[in-house]
């Protein structure tokens, strides 16, 4: 059943007074549990967005089971749906429901996510679900990897196939990237669970993980957690653009900084109603005893904005979110 989560309550402020309700829109979006890796997806008048559930208690790094939607129709009011699928749907997968991503084509739903294979192909995997809705259920829609550690032999660990982002060229065919430290790109199939042709590398700049593709006006954007090493603790998030899906992909920059007390960041973007959304992640929220921290993140959002020659305006990570007008 679907619960309205607008402005769930946060935990009694100082001097045992209850603290104000956030403001609907602001940020982190959802104060009830923690959540990681946004995916927005727009269908009709509504703004659906699949996230990780994180999990981790006490000192553990992650514990994730099962990914989650909210949707809106407004970017302040949120509507759960719960959980829509747990990586135990997948037979074939042992643990980890990293990050994913749903498009529609074909009038269904296709979810692909980051899981930890069995010992049939150790290391992670990229799996394929469907559904008839974009709230579930959704079923394992190959019933084995769509990719796995196998196919990419290049890198040298054995979790660089994760964080899948799917997309839709304007002829209709679909691509997926993904990838920790080497970022890939394949073309699908038009049944949508098989590669159709060659794996290529398109790391651009200091690429960690969690790519992102879209396209706004005549260019393609590739964006995607950044680290550079030499200088920065914790991920970014940096960006490049292309003429053409296939690239060749031009470095742009910082989009913008690391997530308040995260280690990680993943992007998810997103046209909606006139305005341009980018969603991220921290670990600013603290439920109960439970502070933030690399295994308890919180989903937020910010307006994005592209300057006349295409490249977008950095973006300043606030409280706010999209509780205020966007700036003109």
């Amino acid at each position: 059943m679907a619960l309205t989560v607008a402005a769930l309550a946060v935990p009694a402020a100082a001097m045992g007074q209850p603290a104000p309700a956030p403001a609907p829109g602001s940020n982190p979006l959802f104060h009830d549990v923690f959540t990681a890796d946004p995916a927005p997806l727009v269908i009709g008048d509504r703004l659906y967005l699949y996230v990780g559930h994180d999990e981790a208690q006490r000192d553990e790094m992650f514990n994730m089971r099962e990914w989650l939607v909210y949707s809106t129709s407004d970017m302040k009011n949120w509507t759960a749906h719960g959980p829509i699928m747990k990586v135990a749907d997948f037979k074939w997968a042992k643990k980890d429901a990293w990050a994913s991503q749903t498009i529609r084509k074909n009038g269904k739903f296709w979810f692909y996510a980051a899981v930890e294979h069995d010992d049939t192909h150790p290391g992670k995997a990229i799996a394929v679900a469907v559904s008839d809705s974009p709230t579930g259920p959704f079923v394992d829609a190959k019933g084995s990897a769509l990719i796995t550690n196998e196919m990419t032999p290049k890198g040298t660990h054995s979790w660089e196939d994760i964080d899948p982002t799917v997309f839709t060229d304007d002829d209709g065919t679909t691509w997926i990237a993904w990838g920790n430290r080497q970022c890939y790109i394949a073309r699908l199939k038009a049944n949508m669970i098989e590669i159709d042709g060659p794996i290529t590398e398109i790391t651009p700049p200091h690429f960690e993980e969690g790519p992102w593709l879209h396209k706004h006006d005549k260019l393609y954007y590739l964006t995607y957690a950044s680290l550079d090493r030499s200088k920065h603790r914790d991920e970014r998030i940096s960006y490049a653009t292309a003429p053409s899906i296939q690239g060749p992909w031009t470095y742009r920059g910082e989009l913008t900084g690391s997530g308040k007390y995260s280690f990680t960041i993943h992007p998810g973007i997103a046209e909606f109603k006139g305005n341009s959304y980018i969603f991220l992640h921290n670990a600013t929220l603290a439920i109960g005893d439970l502070n933030g921290s690399i295994g308890r993140r919180a989903v937020t959002v910010e307006y994005l904005h592209y300057n006349p020659d295409g490249t977008m305006k950095p973006v300043v990570q606030t409280d706010a979110g999209v509780s205020v007008p966007p700036a003109r």
